[in-house]
């Protein structure tokens, strides 16, 4: 992944995010763009750009499908702060926090509402076209939805989940951004319904692999470089692969430590820290890698037919994706 088409390409969305989320009262955008000023990799419009490119298509082309992908995931940051009651994200008051709850809900409404019209009111796109984009958000977001409530439902039950629900919700809940960004950028550059769909594709699988690194990442990342305590998911009872793989792996005392530190917010940092050793001495993470490359390896086939320096970006994109350790 070239840093300097990145950058460039982050520069050029923000840009365009911006000019689209103006207006009065003034709180209420600066509450829907508090955000995105602080913080985000800007992942899901770099992959809309650059599936567009592939396919022969400008970042121009795409520009308004990825700011649109952007606005979207933004607003799903807002509610799920709102629904989680966190207090902060990427090192600021979330937007409730700051704002105020009744604020805080109309600005990830408007961010939705700004999105739908930045990609239906582009004058640059055909009719078909802009329609294919409304359509194909529009299903994401539901998507989204459906899957918040899978991952709301696992959270309250007391039973841990197979892993094959666990994918299935975050196929939803995450992986249909990614799958619908890649999506849209084929859109854009107006070729045929098999190229939308072996772009889909790829994004649907860097999307379960980005979540299943995350994942991995809350239980054995350096807080130096994650900035959440150790264990952090452990601790907050979050049901996420390695942590069902390793309850699922673990008998006797193992699993009573386990379970004992889960979902636990009195356990000790000792306690945590023994229970995340537990969790490396299983070789999870290994697991949980291989789980990832897995996914990696059919995102790359589904790109196996194009060639190009934007496909090589993507490929990097995905790379480091699951490689990452942050």
């Amino acid at each position: 992944m070239s840093l300097d088409s990145f950058e460039k390409i982050t520069k050029a969305v923000n840009s365009f995010l911006f000019s689209r989320l103006e207006g009065n009262p003034k709180n209420l955008y600066d509450a829907a763009t508090h955000l995105i000023e602080h913080g985000g990799k800007r992942l899901r419009p770099y992959m809309v750009i650059k599936s567009c490119e592939v396919l022969g298509g400008t970042t121009t082309q795409a520009l308004p499908a990825a700011a649109a992908v952007e606005m979207i995931h933004n607003f799903t940051l807002v509610h799920d702060d709102i629904m989680d009651n966190d207090e902060t994200r990427h090192g600021v008051p979330t937007v409730h926090t700051k704002f105020g709850i009744p604020v805080g809900i109309l600005a990830g409404d408007v961010l939705f509402s700004k999105a739908f019209e930045t990609i239906s009111s582009e004058s640059k796109l055909s009719k078909e076209v802009g329609l294919a984009l409304v359509n194909n958000l529009a299903k994401a977001c539901v998507d989204v939805c459906e899957g918040q409530i899978l991952d709301i439902t696992m959270a309250q039950s007391e039973k841990i989940p197979s892993e094959n629900q666990y994918i299935k919700m975050i196929e939803k809940k995450t992986s249909a951004l990614f799958e619908t960004s890649c999506a849209m950028g084929a859109i854009c550059a107006n070729t045929k319904k098999k190229d939308v769909l072996n772009l889909s594709s790829f994004g649907k699988n860097l999307g379960v692999a980005f979540q299943i690194i995350d994942d991995l990442i809350g239980i054995v990342g350096d807080p130096k470089t994650t900035k959440k305590p150790v264990g952090n998911d452990l601790r907050e009872g979050k049901k996420s692969l390695p942590i069902l793989l390793a309850i699922n792996r673990s008998s006797g005392q193992k699993k009573e430590k386990i379970l004992n530190s889960f979902g636990n917010s009195s356990s000790s940092k000792d306690e945590i820290e023994s229970v995340v050793k537990i969790i490396g001495s299983m070789g999870i993470e290994h697991i949980v890698r291989n789980k990832a490359m897995q996914y990696s390896n059919a995102a790359k086939k589904s790109l196996a037919s194009y060639d190009g320096s934007a496909k090589k970006e993507l490929i990097s994109l995905l790379e480091f994706v699951v490689k990452r350790n942050l």
